[in-house]
């Protein structure tokens, strides 16, 4: 069964929002990201990844100003049969799965509401994977 994992939070100030859920939920810094996508601070509860970004593109379509959930992320057993329930219930596929090798990655849906679906057969930094 797909366990959720993964949560990202679009957000101006990364740092002081992070400092934020450290303070008040006890979360941990899992580690930093800064690539041509997003800059920004993953948080953990010991169970699920929360990614504090700042987004250089407008991904969503939303625009630059937008703050809030961004988009989700689900550990599987299988990525194809997955990305196959996805696209038949409606999701259309927006990043498939890269073609060279890489440490990390995820293939990305936008659902029918418009939220982005993360898929990967590997948990998130700090996050639990698919064990009971």
């Amino acid at each position: 069964m797909p366990k959720l994992r993964h949560i990202a939070l679009a957000t101006k100030d990364p740092e002081s929002v992070a400092q934020f859920y450290k303070n008040v939920f006890e979360m941990k810094e899992v580690g930093r990201t800064n690539t041509e996508l997003a800059e920004g601070i993953y948080l953990s509860d010991g169970t699920i990844n929360v990614a504090v970004l700042n987004f250089k593109t407008d991904q969503l379509g939303r625009g630059m100003d937008y703050v809030g959930l961004h988009h989700m992320g689900f550990v599987v057993e299988d990525l194809e049969e997955y990305g196959e329930r996805l696209i038949e219930n409606g999701a259309q596929l927006l990043n498939p799965r890269p073609t060279a090798p890489t440490q990390f990655f995820e293939v990305k849906h936008r659902g029918p509401d418009g939220v982005v679906i993360d898929t990967s057969e590997h948990p998130w930094a700090g996050a639990l994977g698919l064990e009971p």
